[in-house]
């Protein structure tokens, strides 16, 4: 049988989702505690990697396994035999069609930034503080021109995998809260340090080095070294993961 969780996570002490021969992936963790309740080795997918760093609120995965275990059974099970920085949110039994990321429609990242003089002691790890000030209004107009489907090789990484530097990018915003500044950014999928280069790229423009309209030409010249820098990993969360509605996964807080 096929069973699918909401996962959430602190990634500060892991290197990234995948499984690592030097260091310690998300996806370890979870395919033990996991085994510890199935009584048998599991193997999971998960619907968008993360780097070293980077947390989630909203990840998706899947396993096949011969353990006959309750939605409310995984659940309990599993979450005991995590640890404090990961918990599963949700559990379904799903159809056997149902793939964590090939089934998966979009995919939504929040950045997070500290914009203020002074730094934060208890939010070091989930925001990149910035203490030049930044003008979200322009960041917001540039990140505008983003929006639809574009070859996206000046905010991929150098190390990117993908077949294809093509996304289409189905909205993007940027706002503030008093000190804060948020960046959400929805795709159907997403290159390796997409949105970290997309971020660095608009506090180039925040902080007035560049007009909004650079942000364009930046997008057409597929260079990366012409952009802004990467983002650091720690302001960035994985928020949430689109699915068809017949495959009934439960839609992101």
């Amino acid at each position: 049988m096929r069973v699918a969780l909401g996962i959430e996570y602190d990634g500060t002490s892991y290197n990234g989702w995948q499984r690592q021969k030097n260091g310690i992936g998300v996806q370890q963790r979870l395919e033990e505690a996991l085994a510890s309740v199935a009584d048998e080795p599991i193997e999971v997918v998960c619907a968008g990697r993360t780097d070293t760093g980077v947390h989630a609120s909203g990840q998706v995965i899947h396993f096949d396994t011969s353990a006959d275990r309750s939605d409310r059974g995984w659940l309990l099970g599993v979450n005991t035999n995590l640890p404090p920085d990961i918990s599963v949110s949700w559990v379904r039994h799903v159809h056997d069609d149902f793939h964590a990321r090939f089934s998966a429609t979009g995919r939504s990242y929040r950045y997070l930034i500290l914009n203020r003089l002074q730094r934060s002691a208890l939010h070091r790890e989930r925001a990149w503080w910035v203490h030049q000030p930044l003008d979200e209004e322009k960041m917001h107009e540039a990140a505008q021109q983003l929006l639809g489907e574009h070859d996206f090789s000046a905010f991929r990484a150098a190390g990117c995998q993908a077949k294809t530097a093509m996304r289409e990018l189905t909205s993007i915003s940027v706002e503030r809260d008093g000190d804060w500044i948020v960046v959400n950014v929805s795709a159907n999928a997403f290159l390796m340090h997409m949105v970290r280069n997309i971020t660095g790229t608009l506090a180039t423009i925040g902080q007035g080095e560049q007009p909004p309209a650079w942000i364009l030409e930046v997008l057409e010249s597929r260079d990366r070294t012409l952009g802004g820098v990467t983002a650091p990993p720690h302001g960035l969360t994985l928020v949430a993961v689109d699915y068809p509605q017949e495959f009934g996964i439960p839609a992101a807080c």
